[in-house]
């Protein structure tokens, strides 16, 4: 508790400035005094701190995280509004969310939606990916999108016979993986899922916010809504 007492006069304090304490009067001391006196105030302070931690790591990534490896995207390609999903073809819950983003979309005609792949599950989920951003390239990226998680399964005849029913030409695309195309890609997905704080599939980040999990379509539709206002 005295942890998070000490973090909230901090924050508190930088909410109006040190100078602005003093002349008042209220220094840390007075500060702890309200507090303790004033408990409910703890949790909305928490929230603006969390809120605080989440923009300074989004900012010096947002260009990057929102500009989609060319085609893997969803939506209308040049809406105002970027939702950055992470996503694994042998994540289940991915699954479950592909009708709320599908919802979204139709709801949200200026909205993007950018996938990162980002293949954490199995072997099977890199293989996915790869012919994934294949697709992308040739545009025949959702069509994969979708054919690949309708597949029972992450088998290599299941992505082949996903990227065939999207029209992906498969030739061409065993080309572009063998000779490492997508490796950086998917690399770089790493490395910005990390420096959000993801470590699970699906991760969604919006505006200011990174949501875990399969948060359903009215959560996701307020963040949605709290972007655009912002």
């Amino acid at each position: 508790m005295r942890w998070i007492i000490t973090t909230c006069i901090a924050l508190v304090a930088g909410f109006a400035g040190a100078a602005a304490w003093d002349y008042a009067g209220l220094g840390p001391d007075r500060t702890r005094e309200t507090l303790m006196a004033n408990p409910e105030i703890l949790p909305e302070a928490m929230q603006e701190l969390q809120r605080r931690d989440m923009v300074a790591r989004i900012e010096p990534l947002r260009d990057e995280l929102e500009e989609p490896f060319p085609g893997a995207v969803l939506g209308n390609p040049d809406g105002a509004i970027t939702l950055v999903e992470f996503s694994d073809y042998a994540c289940g819950y991915c699954r479950q969310s592909l009708d709320d983003v599908n919802r979204l979309i139709a709801a949200n005609p200026d909205l993007r939606v950018v996938i990162r792949e980002y293949p954490i599950l199995s072997a099977g989920s890199a293989d996915a990916a790869r012919m994934a951003l294949a697709a992308a390239q040739q545009g025949r990226y959702q069509q994969f999108h979708d054919a690949m998680f309708a597949a029972d399964g992450l088998s290599p005849e299941n992505i082949e016979q996903a990227a065939r029913e999207a029209g992906v030409d498969v030739e061409r695309a065993r080309a572009a993986i063998d000779a490492g195309t997508y490796e950086g890609q998917l690399q770089n997905n790493v490395f910005l899922a990390r420096n959000m704080g993801v470590s699970g599939t699906p991760a969604w980040v919006v505006g200011d916010q990174v949501l875990s999990g399969a948060v359903g379509v009215e959560t996701l539709g307020a963040a949605v809504d709290e972007a655009r206002d912002s």
